[in-house]
């Protein structure tokens, strides 16, 4: 059950930060470098999550 739960916290948090990027990318004058880090982020929890379910 503990992995179940760890798996969907991680799927959340992908979706949280997936959101994030969109809304940092359509504001005015965002740093790159920020939406650039959110995006390394999303893809570690992308493939962390690949990880678990294989």
């Amino acid at each position: 059950m503990a992995f179940d739960a760890h798996l969907e916290a991680l799927k959340r948090k992908h979706l949280a930060v997936s959101d994030a990027v969109e809304e940092a990318q359509r504001a005015p004058g965002i740093d790159d470098l920020k939406v650039a880090t959110m995006k390394k982020k999303k893809l570690r929890l992308k493939e962390e999550i690949a990880r678990l379910t294989v």
